[in-house]
């Protein structure tokens, strides 16, 4: 795939008005990669996203897409797809005329262009309701009309704000499918998500955002490193000495000694990943079966919410 980068932002910063959306953002993307970017309310989140798909300018700082400086007038990337705040639509028309009015509106004839409409449809799963109005579909079926309607392009820049909103597990596999296959495939995907799970699911490397600055960017596994202490949920055979084991292995700290957990009476201990590796261990040693061993919060999900507490700690 190349390592040019199909993104390069330095010191991008964005206001609108006395408010200060994005200051300084640093970030870079490679071809082929799924990256997450995640925040509370009010980080810059939307605004990035915006300026990637066109629809807003930086007031400074430098931004090349696909290799190519971005101006300073309003001008949609080429090469570049996806949506914010939810895709538009038009609702009194139906799935399949609602993208061939876009491929109308790319200049492609309405017979040549069905071919690649049907199989956008079937991509995103919706081939039964492609003659069925877009004023009926539920918000997941919407976020999926909005992912066809980017296929059609072709996009080696794929950029997507909250994707799995309103998704059903069935409509979340068949997204997370599309997805995963694009970036296999050589495109570059940045999506926007408050769900953790997804992001875990799908992405390779993150960049959290807090009051418009780049709190973290890189690989998932350097953000969740083996430095990170963390609380994790354990399910064994024999919980009393299980919770004895933990307590006697260096490193390990116990939380809880007794959650219930799906029906189950669950340890519940602090750690670093040497530490509990030592432990699993001991319990085998011990011919003690592990059932379930899982953060209790992800790892993404507790390194979110330590750098964005620093961030507020620190303004």
């Amino acid at each position: 795939m190349g390592t040019q980068r199909v993104v390069r932002a330095r010191g991008v910063t964005k206001c609108f008005g006395d408010v200060v959306a994005l200051d300084g953002v640093d970030l870079d993307l490679l071809p082929g990669r799924i990256h997450g970017l995640v925040g509370p309310n009010g980080a810059g989140k939307t605004t990035l996203l915006g300026l990637l798909l066109g629809l807003a300018v930086a007031d400074s700082g430098d931004l090349e897409i696909l290799g190519r400086p971005v101006g300073r007038a309003l001008a949609a990337p080429g090469g570049v797809a996806g949506f914010v705040d939810g895709p538009g639509l038009y609702p009194s028309l139906t799935a399949r005329q609602n993208l061939a009015a876009l491929a109308a509106l790319r200049g492609q004839n309405a017979r040549t262009a069905r071919p690649r409409i049907d199989g956008a449809l079937a991509e995103v799963g919706l081939t039964d309701v492609a003659d069925d109005k877009a004023r009926g579909f539920s918000l997941g079926m919407r976020q999926r009309l909005g992912l066809a309607a980017a296929l059609l392009t072709d996009p080696r820049l794929l950029v997507l704000d909250e994707p799995a909103n309103g998704l059903d597990p069935a409509g979340k596999k068949h997204v997370h499918g599309v997805l995963t296959r694009l970036a296999a495939e050589g495109t570059t995907v940045v999506l926007s998500s408050h769900r953790m799970d997804d992001l875990e699911a799908l992405c390779s490397e993150v960049t959290i955002l807090a009051t418009g600055r780049v709190r973290f960017s890189g690989p998932l596994d350097k953000l969740a490193g083996e430095s990170r202490e963390l609380e994790y949920r354990l399910l064994s055979s024999a919980p009393e000495a299980a919770r004895r084991l933990a307590a006697g292995t260096a490193g390990i700290r116990v939380v809880e000694e007794s959650a219930a957990w799906r029906g189950a009476e669950a340890l519940v201990v602090s750690a670093q990943l040497p530490a509990l590796d030592e432990l699993v261990a001991a319990l085998v040693r011990a011919d003690i079966a592990v059932r379930e061993l899982a953060p209790v919060v992800s790892p993404l999900e507790a390194a979110f919410l330590a750098l964005t507490e620093q961030q507020e700690a620190d303004a």
